[in-house]
């Protein structure tokens, strides 16, 4: 994960979004990579990826996305791609209901097929469509802290938390990684 220091980035994070089809795993990839939405996006088949160098705490840590198809024909696909991820951003629709009662079936898809110590944050997506909430966000926090997950609610449309949500993920993995890197040195 730490990266050589010829490179212009101290660490390599690959990540994977997952979660049922439309919830916006694909807008929330193009506004984190490209500072871009749109409206109108053609069904992932397979996987799509991006990658962004962002600072966090003075360390440039490139985040390379690999974005999961959420249809079901695709999952035997997709699970390839889960091994090696450190970070997964789990979405839902806070708009669809159903997406969030779908949420435990992919965490476990995401545990069953990744590292132990993936930092998993669930993702309340369509923050803009206040006005046809059904999942709210208390249900939301509730299911990420019962679960160990980070939580946050975004709008790829507007951009707003889309960054925070990488910012966050990344901070925690690399805590983790300093507090292994303590537990090595630890000799007394």
């Amino acid at each position: 994960m730490q990266v050589g220091s010829n490179s212009n980035y101290n660490f390599l994070f690959r990540y994977i979004i997952v979660g049922d089809m439309a919830v916006g795993k694909s807008c929330i990839l193009l506004q984190f990579t490209d500072s871009k939405f749109r409206h109108q996006h053609e069904l992932t088949i397979g996987v799509e990826f991006g990658a962004k160098t962002v600072d966090i705490d003075n360390k440039l840590v490139k985040i390379q996305i690999w974005d999961t198809a959420g249809q079901e024909a695709f999952q035997a696909i997709t699970r390839t791609y889960y091994k090696g991820a450190v970070g997964a951003l789990l979405v839902y629709d806070i708009t669809r209901k159903e997406t969030f009662l779908h949420v435990m079936k992919w965490l476990e898809e995401v545990r069953n097929n990744s590292s132990k110590n993936i930092v998993v944050i669930l993702i309340g997506n369509k923050k803009d469509l206040e006005n046809k909430r059904q999942v709210s966000y208390e249900e939301g926090e509730q299911l990420a802290k019962e679960n160990g997950l980070l939580f946050l609610e975004v709008s790829a449309k507007t951009a707003f938390n889309v960054e925070e949500a990488f910012h966050q993920s990344a901070r925690q993995i690399l805590s983790t990684l300093d507090s292994k890197s303590e537990q090595v040195n630890d000799v007394s």
